[in-house]
């Protein structure tokens, strides 16, 4: 057996009504009467969960600041509004509560309201994340992203380039993962993130980097999501399965801290440069074009298949991306679907490169171009 480090993981709190442990881990982490910084995705104002989780700390006497200003992917401008007011209200905790663009958001928000840099002092690392930085407490809304466990804030710099900051100090200390807050998702967004959380657990364990003691989570992790993402799907209230998806989604997070992505990821990443495509649903779709690519040779695939209950892993996944009627077709989409070349120079920028490298079959130039062709044909 070969030796490995897993990294830290957050507290976590799972299961129906957990929102309700809100107060308690405010007081923990920040101390009576605190003033909380909660980073919300603006839609769950109008679902009323905003509303419960600021009832739920006002009640315990925690004074609350909110930003929901958020617009699609997370971006620089968000990360420094939301800082500001945490600096300007002396927030002592921060709380995110949303989807990936909301915790990412919040994650980086803790940094820079202490260190009183920009967002883009951290991007790919450029300046050392602060030590001191305000505590985090993750609460996602969808299954998707698993960023309430890992180390990354990914985010668009002001010339809309997606970047990231990445270290130990973006990792929340406490995730509470209760799904009555996810029944609310629409069934494509949930087909979406779904399959993002799911595309997380699959790279995680067939890598460069997979271990068998990151195995344990990224298999699960396959288990959970693929058994239940078309029940999630079609019938939104089965907590049940939504309860089996956050905490998929949550293993697939601490797969990818621990081992990272691979050329799905690579891509999506590439996409974002180019066109308003969410990133769920590009990751996912990124995997059905190369899948087959990618497992050729690789014997760490028929695990994934046999996670997914399945004799073949990229015939298993095809059916569930199909299954789950997220659109498949990229026409209309705002990318240009005849220029593959313009898609792989992305795909080997120095941002994306990483995720290139870690593909266990690592594609050359002329691999890339095809990998992209791939992609931007699926139908």
């Amino acid at each position: 057996m070969t030796s490995f480090v897993l990294s830290f993981i957050p507290e976590i709190l799972f299961g129906p009504g957990r929102l309700a442990d809100l107060a308690g881990k405010v007081q923990s982490l920040g101390g009576p009467g605190a003033n909380v910084l909660m980073v919300a995705d603006p839609a769950l104002r109008a679902l009323g969960i905003t509303g419960r989780a600021i009832d739920i700390l006002e009640k315990a006497g925690f004074e609350t600041e909110v930003y929901d200003g958020l617009i699609g992917e997370p971006k620089q401008s968000d990360i420094d509004a939301a800082a500001a007011i945490a600096r300007k209200v002396g927030s002592k905790v921060v709380v995110g509560l949303g989807g990936g663009s909301a915790l990412d958001t919040a994650k980086l928000v803790a940094c820079c309201a202490v260190s009183g840099l920009d967002a883009t002092a951290y991007a790919l690392c450029a300046s050392p994340l602060p030590k001191n930085r305000l505590p985090i407490i993750a609460i996602p809304t969808t299954a998707g992203t698993g960023s309430e466990v890992t180390r990354v804030s990914v985010y668009a710099n002001a010339d809309k380039a997606k970047v990231w900051a990445w270290g130990e100090e973006l990792k929340p200390n406490v995730a509470i993962l209760d799904p009555e807050l996810t029944v609310g998702v629409p069934p494509h967004i949930t087909a979406a993130t779904g399959l993002d959380a799911l595309v997380h657990a699959i790279e995680a364990c067939t890598n460069k980097h997979r271990h068998d003691g990151n195995d344990l989570y990224c298999h699960q992790a396959i288990r959970l999501i693929s058994g239940n993402l078309e029940k999630a799907v079609k019938s939104p209230g089965d907590i049940a399965a939504r309860g089996a998806m956050l905490l998929g989604s949550c293993y697939g997070g601490i797969g990818i801290d621990n081992c990272g992505t691979a050329l799905a990821h690579n891509i999506s990443h590439a996409v974002a440069d180019l066109a308003p495509i969410p990133h769920g649903r590009a990751t996912g779709l990124a995997m059905l074009a190369t899948m087959d690519w990618v497992a050729e040779g690789n014997p760490a695939f028929a695990k994934v298949a046999e996670a997914m209950g399945a004799s073949d892993a990229v015939k298993a996944y095809d059916r569930l991306v199909r299954a789950t009627g997220i659109k498949i077709s990229l026409a209309g989409d705002g990318l240009d679907l005849s220029n593959p070349e313009l898609l792989a120079e992305h795909m080997a920028s120095p941002a994306n490169n990483p995720m290139r490298k870690s593909t266990a079959r690592y594609p050359d130039a002329t691999e890339l171009v095809m990998l992209a062709e791939r992609f931007l044909s699926l139908a």
